[in-house]
């Protein structure tokens, strides 16, 4: 019998309106001392960027990665 492997969640995304974005974990309810470290996310060419940490996905509003089937708001 064969078993599927257990499903993993997509990560959050969210659409962003700057090429420059920051990332401290919070949100949902985390207050930021409870996140991470504070970092800076550039949006790169496919117009999207992710956080080394949490794996947020930041997508830029009307480029190439904006699908609204991508994003949690």
């Amino acid at each position: 019998m064969l078993f599927a492997p257990p499903m993993i969640p997509p990560p959050e995304t969210y659409r962003v309106s700057s090429r420059r974005v920051a990332c401290d974990g919070s949100g949902h309810g985390i207050d930021a001392a409870l996140g991470h470290p504070r970092i800076y996310i550039e949006i790169d060419e496919r117009g999207f960027g992710e956080c080394g940490y949490c794996d947020r996905r930041f997508v830029l509003t009307g480029g190439p990665a904006d699908r609204d089937e991508l994003t949690n708001y």
